[in-house]
């Protein structure tokens, strides 16, 4: 999930989901809410409190960018996180945050290595080079679509589980 800021000042007084964990103050999947931010000249500071334990703490980023990487805005978890586990929120963030690098190409790497090895090693000596190459190029696209297909529905069930379990 990619969202950013364009100015501090945005943020104060919302609540947030941490997406790393900081040594110390705030986990992976824990609530923040945003008490005061300040943007000066080495950096933005934010001040916030761990809603959970009611703790406050004050964390320095250099840019904005890097607290929009720290966190993330979530409504539904906001209203909703005494009603889930720590881990359903892991899962959440986790797949809010899955980016094509990070989590798509390597699977359709892989993917695409096994699919043209068949289509050229076995399917070569069976029916001979041209059908293997015309092989390998309509399951490399069968690969490709299906791998965003699957995530696409595993996403959308991780989410109306969670749905579910709310209401």
């Amino acid at each position: 999930m990619a969202f950013m800021l364009f100015s501090i000042e945005d943020a104060v007084d919302s609540k947030y989901i941490v997406t790393k964990s900081l040594r110390q103050q705030a986990k992976m999947g824990t609530l923040i809410h945003v008490m005061d931010a300040s943007e000066t000249s080495d950096g933005v500071t934010v001040k916030y409190r761990v809603t959970k334990t009611k703790q406050d703490f004050t964390i320095k980023f250099e840019t904005i960018k890097q607290f929009c990487s720290w966190c993330m805005p979530s409504t539904f978890l906001a209203k909703y996180y005494d009603k889930l586990s720590h881990r359903d929120i892991i899962s959440y963030i986790k797949a809010e945050n899955r980016s094509f690098v990070s989590f798509y190409l390597p699977i359709i790497l892989v993917s695409l290595l096994v699919v043209w090895l068949v289509a050229l090693f076995i399917v070569k000596d069976m029916a001979g080079v041209m059908i293997g190459v015309i092989l390998g190029a309509v399951l490399s696209v069968l690969v490709i679509g299906g791998v965003f297909l699957i995530s696409h529905l595993s996403k959308n069930a991780m989410i109306e589980r969670l749905y579910k379990k709310v209401s």
